[in-house]
């Protein structure tokens, strides 16, 4: 991978929530599995669990900008890199995951 495909990869949850709420238009992605989706979950996030990413490029590939996270910022760090390495040049990564989006953004989303 190259510098440039790695370039502002990755985007605090703070800024996820701040154009959450301007209503910025973007594909948020959570690529957790279905039981932690159900364990705990963003509103407005759409499920495609990190296995699935591939069989749903094109969907991806509509999307102008995509913010995807998981538990802890690994799993969308690793969907984002290769997204971008599709041609998706959009694609963000929310680090630290859902966990530190409780921390941080909503006490009310449950941390596991």
């Amino acid at each position: 991978m190259t510098e440039d495909l790695l370039a502002n990869i990755e985007v605090t949850p703070r800024q996820v929530s701040e154009r959450l709420e301007r209503g910025d238009k973007f594909l948020f992605v959570d690529v957790r599995e279905k039981w932690e989706h159900e364990t705990s979950r963003i509103e407005g996030a759409v499920l495609i669990p990190l296995r699935e990413i591939p069989e749903n490029l094109q969907r991806l590939a509509g999307a102008r900008e995509i913010v995807f996270f998981c538990h802890h910022g690994m799993r969308s760090l690793d969907a984002a890199a290769w997204t971008r390495s599709q041609g998706v040049e959009g694609a963000q990564s929310m680090s630290g995951g859902i966990d530190r989006w409780t921390t941080e953004v909503d006490p009310l989303v449950p941390r596991y």
